[in-house]
């Protein structure tokens, strides 16, 4: 069995991919994998580290706004079309799976009109634009959130959740992780973080709540800035105080996690099913700068149900640890959240997506 993998970009969509393969993997070990991504995106470097095979196609998004870059993507797109269709051509894949980014239009889109078996994985509970172009080409549409028949074919969806990698679903000891972290074992604690380049609105919402930060010596903040303003940060007033731990970049998700009473973070959808798959209280400030503002769509679906706290990022300079010594100081509260979020994770995520798969070839 032959299966190609497209997509890429971001984190987001890399790691479902490799995590879907994996689980293929399991299923029929003998299955010849390839994945096709975009050059000079994050797929290029962490999947060939994963043990995978890997080309590139040229291709790079569309911008909403007018550039100059946009007069170059129509033959960047022609080009990626024939470049798919030449690697598809001498692969000869009996399934083709696409999880959204720059390289799964053109791959499925080709493979669709060589009559291969497509699925797509739509991470987000608003699709992306390239996946809403592929619904029509595709046979099965694997989703993590309800009502998503909005976007989709109704007859094509299958609930599946999105897969994440295991450490998350395992125990985590909360002493040996605040240990790691150096932290006080008695004091609440907060994590704060906005990816692994960081978020320059959240980081700023951080330095300017030194005053509140200061008068609450009972609570400590894990503040992960990013390694694109660690730098800019790292020797404020509020990284200097004692109950402030700034790192430019957390290694180990799951420890930074298991040191926390509760979460600050975006909205992105595999950090959302982080959260549930280990329960954790969060507050959620969805990104304004992400393609169709689908992380307020993300954040939105859970808190309408009561699974998380929605702040705007206009907001948050004013409002953002207000909010969050009022959630960490109501344990009540904390604890509804926690079980509201963990009863939405799905764990098995990637076993199922690649049992659909499978069952299509």
């Amino acid at each position: 069995m032959r299966i190609v993998f497209s997509g890429g970009g971001t984190g987001g969509h890399v790691y479902p991919a490799i995590a879907i393969a994996d689980a293929v993997r399991k299923i029929k070990p003998e299955a010849e994998i390839l994945f096709i991504g975009a050059n000079g995106k994050l797929e290029m470097e962490k999947v060939p580290q994963a043990g995978y095979k890997i080309e590139g196609l040229n291709i790079s998004g569309f911008h909403r706004k007018f550039t100059l870059r946009n007069l170059s993507f129509p033959f960047k797109l022609l080009a990626s079309l024939w470049k798919a269709r030449s690697i598809l051509k001498r692969f000869k894949p009996d399934l083709a799976i696409g999880v959204g980014g720059y390289a799964s239009g053109p791959t499925l889109e080709m493979a669709s009109r060589m009559g291969v078996p497509c699925l797509i994985q739509e991470q987000n509970s608003f699709p992306g634009k390239t996946n809403r172009i592929l619904a029509k080409k595709v046979q099965k549409i694997c989703v993590a959130y309800d009502d998503m028949e909005k976007y989709f074919p109704k007859e094509k969806l299958v609930k599946t959740g999105n897969p994440i990698r295991k450490i998350f679903f395992e125990k985590i000891n909360v002493e040996q992780s605040r240990e790691n972290y150096k932290l006080d074992q008695n004091k609440k604690t907060v994590l704060l973080f906005g990816g692994s380049l960081g978020a320059k609105s959240l980081n700023v919402a951080v330095a300017e709540s030194f005053e509140l930060l200061k008068s609450r010596e009972d609570i400590q903040l894990i503040w992960q800035a990013g390694k694109l303003y660690y730098d800019t940060f790292r020797e404020s007033e509020t990284a200097l105080l004692p109950n402030v731990k700034i790192l430019p970049y957390l290694e180990k998700m799951e420890e930074a996690y298991g040191a926390a009473d509760i979460v600050i973070s975006r909205a992105g959808a595999i950090t959302i099913s982080e959260l549930a798959a280990i329960g954790k209280a969060a507050i959620l400030v969805p990104s304004p700068n992400v393609a169709e503002d689908h992380q307020t769509m993300n954040a939105k679906a859970l808190s309408s149900v009561g699974a998380a706290i929605l702040v705007e990022d206009k907001t948050i300079n004013e409002s953002l640890f207000k909010e969050a010594f009022a959630l960490i100081d109501n344990k009540d509260k904390v604890k509804l959240l926690e079980t509201k979020i963990k009863s939405l994770g799905i764990i098995d995520a990637d076993l199922r997506i690649a049992k659909e798969a499978m069952s299509m070839v």
